[in-house]
């Protein structure tokens, strides 16, 4: 009950200066705002981020040339043609951790439906590349591997490549495209992935047999972009890895202190590189919001001050009727804290706002979780206690006699 009485003397001594508290509270509220807005922009990105990594596929093992070291140069991944056609079989055939895999080849091409033409990606490889990449084909059905052994010019594509040659809404199955002149039947299309976690258009691609491909576009090259596997189990990944690397080092006579000229990565590796990333700037941009919170718990310790100041004759009196030092102090405390939980309950209101109003008009993802309003909360009261400490323990160490004269 007693409690009940200074929230209540606390409220009226609020309410005598709207407009002061208010403005006290501001620093609160925009600190908690931003605090509220910035998480939910950071775990948005986050979890958009993780969401485009798995439209990479299931316990995906992407293989890679590069990584070699050459003249004392150390190139970067793709850089080099380390890659065969051998290494492929020799991985399908020595690595038994493995449920699929396919070689993969790709290149920009020119491709012309009638009169209309678009530029675009196509992507050689083998029928399991669906399973492995998780691509389900909505609309007609995804080349055999017959299609591959007869090297056959059918092909899969997009939703882009699809809306930009035969316009939105059109079912292409069955039609003749013109792929840097080679003449192309499509017979599927697969469902849209979106963005990728380097913000290409997955829907932008066209997807053919990979022998196709290799004969028709790359001048029957035996280089590899890439070789795409899938482990059996998730349990298993690391060890695929390990596997794969052994194979491809003795493939490619490595000596033991070689670095490796190929780069072997995982959904994994993916995730916590850009996870880390997003971490970071989550984290710093919540530490730039943050100190608006500290701003306004300065200003808080400020209006305190002023508010003992221009109370000192009443603090007096209630010393002098009988009330004690500690009975202030939880007065002037409690008066801190008000501020600071009305201030954050309006922050956290207005940063859910905020999250809104940025994720439908801007189209940037947003999340707004129970942690982070339970931390801007916490925060905010952390903030009222510490600097409203001060004041409240000046106001209740005040003399009686020096408060009672005090003009």
């Amino acid at each position: 009950m007693k409690i009940l009485k200074l929230l209540i003397i606390a409220y009226r001594s609020l309410s005598k200066n709207k407009l002061r508290s208010f403005l006290t509270m501001l620093g609160i509220i925009i600190g908690v705002a931003s605090v509220i807005a910035m998480l939910a922009i950071g775990q948005g990105s986050k979890k958009n981020i993780e969401d485009s990594i798995s439209s990479l596929g299931v316990n995906t093992i992407m293989v890679m040339p590069g990584a070699i070291t050459s003249g004392g140069i150390r190139l970067s991944t793709g850089s080099a043609n380390s890659l065969k056609d051998e290494d492929e079989e020799a991985v399908a055939q020595r690595c038994d951790l493995l449920e699929y895999i396919t070689p993969l080849v790709y290149q920009g091409v020119q491709v012309v439906a009638g009169d209309q033409n678009w530029s675009t990606i196509i992507y050689g490889a083998r029928a399991p590349y669906f399973d492995i990449r998780s691509i389900t084909v909505s609309i007609g059905t995804k080349y055999t591997e017959e299609d591959e052994h007869s090297a056959a010019k059918v092909c899969v594509i997009g939703h882009t490549v699809d809306s930009n040659l035969f316009g939105p809404g059109a079912n292409p199955v069955g039609l003749t495209i013109r792929i840097n002149s080679v003449p192309f039947r499509i017979i599927g299309m697969y469902d849209r992935k979106g963005q990728n976690a380097f913000g290409q258009d997955q829907d932008d691609a066209i997807i053919a047999p990979f022998s196709t491909v290799q004969k028709r576009m790359m001048s029957s090259s035996d280089n590899l972009n890439s070789i795409y596997c899938s482990a059996k189990s998730p349990d298993l990944i690391d060890d695929a890895v390990d596997e794969i690397s052994k194979v491809l080092r003795q493939r490619h006579k490595l000596a033991p202190s070689d670095d490796d000229d190929f780069t072997v990565r995982t959904e994994k590796d993916i995730s916590n590189i850009f996870g880390s990333v997003t971490t970071i700037m989550t984290i710093l941009l919540a530490s730039v919001a943050g100190i608006s919170l500290l701003v306004g718990g300065i200003g808080i310790m400020n209006i305190m001050l002023v508010s003992v100041t221009e109370r000192t004759r009443e603090i007096g009196i209630r010393l002098a009727v009988g009330a004690k030092g500690r009975d202030i102090l939880v007065q002037f405390m409690i008066e801190s804290i008000l501020i600071s939980f009305i201030g954050g309950f309006i922050g956290v209101c207005l940063g859910i706002g905020i999250s809104s109003v940025v994720s439908r008009f801007g189209g940037w993802p947003v999340t707004v979780t129970v942690s982070s309003v339970l931390l801007s909360f916490i925060f905010s009261a952390i903030i009222g206690i510490f600097f409203g400490w001060y004041p409240a323990r000046k106001a209740a160490n005040l003399n009686p006699i020096d408060a009672l004269r005090y003009e």
